[in-house]
């Protein structure tokens, strides 16, 4: 529940923090006459509603289980993850992109020092949430024993790794924007403001390609990471009576929960209820050593 309100509180301050450069890059973009600094307002209005489609998925993927689904609605925050990375693409990417070609031969003569100020204050915007970001993975990676790198790959918190790869891009494109419109107070061509644009927009269809293909691998069923299948085999191995574990399979259920699915061989002469009992405690110890909530199921079998 921490964790959740953690991201929450992440989300809306992304949220908020697009809300507000997006604003101030339209207005900078239409007194300047900047095709870098409109392509970055069309980024932030496309992060902004990115942000809601993220709040969308903690309210969805926070309701509990019921008949029809017994695992609850964990796997929602991977499909409002997959709609935001569409909406990159198609809101942010595919206008940078056309309004950097109609640029390329647009003459523009006002003094881009507004421009300027805007990109300095919305560096600082987006520096103060890509910043609650990494300090909300640098927590993760210390109550996992992890490095902040590797705990951004084994993460299944789609929502975080959104916005944290929303929040860097939003930096580099920026400092896209900055060369663009320097390059083109140098030169007195606009071109250079047009591919300052057209590369925003490059930027990103790679981020949104990247988080569609993680938000695809989470809807298809991922497995566990090498570190919590190790714990899991483990933990399972270790119970006096278990001869082999012969098989075990695990896929995320959402950020929260993960079922495990094992093939165990018990010792020839243990009993039924013995068996039972085993398959309870590893149930309640890799609840508590798991950072997700596991649903166990044990396959017993004979050697």
């Amino acid at each position: 529940m921490a964790e959740r309100l953690s991201t929450r509180r992440t989300v809306l301050i992304a949220g908020a923090a697009n809300l507000f450069v997006g604003v101030v890059k339209l207005v900078a973009g239409i007194l300047v006459g900047s095709s870098a600094m409109l392509a970055e307002a069309a980024h932030s209005a496309a992060d902004t509603l990115n942000q809601a489609f993220l709040l969308a998925s903690l309210r969805q993927g926070a309701r509990p289980a019921d008949s029809r689904h017994p695992f609850g609605y964990g796997q929602e925050r991977y499909f409002w993850s997959l709609l935001a990375a569409f909406g990159i693409f198609i809101a942010g990417a595919g206008f940078s992109i056309f309004e950097g070609l109609l640029a390329l031969s647009r003459e523009h003569s006002a003094n881009p020092l507004i421009a300027y100020l805007v990109l300095a204050t919305a560096g600082l915007a987006e520096g103060t949430s890509l910043a609650r970001v990494v300090v909300q993975y640098r927590r993760e990676a210390r109550r996992s024993h992890t490095d902040l790198l590797d705990e951004v790959r084994r993460s299944p918190d789609m929502t975080v790794k959104t916005a944290l790869f929303e929040d860097s891009a939003a930096m580099i494109g920026l400092a896209l924007a900055a060369l663009g419109l320097a390059l083109r107070q140098a030169t007195g061509s606009p071109v250079w403001d047009g591919a300052a644009s057209i590369a925003i927009g490059v930027l990103l269809i790679l981020l949104a390609v990247r988080l569609g293909l993680d938000s695809r691998e989470f809807l298809i069923g991922r497995a566990a990471g090498p570190k919590e299948l190790e714990t899991i085999r483990a933990e399972i191995e270790s119970n006096p009576g278990v001869d082999a574990l012969l098989d075990l399979r695990t896929m995320y259920l959402g950020p929260d929960h993960l079922i495990v699915a094992a093939r165990v061989a018990f010792s020839d002469g243990i009993s039924a209820d013995r068996a039972e009992d085993i398959a309870d405690g590893i149930d309640n110890r890799l609840a508590d050593l798991l950072s997700v909530a596991p649903h166990v199921f044990i396959d017993p079998t004979q050697t």
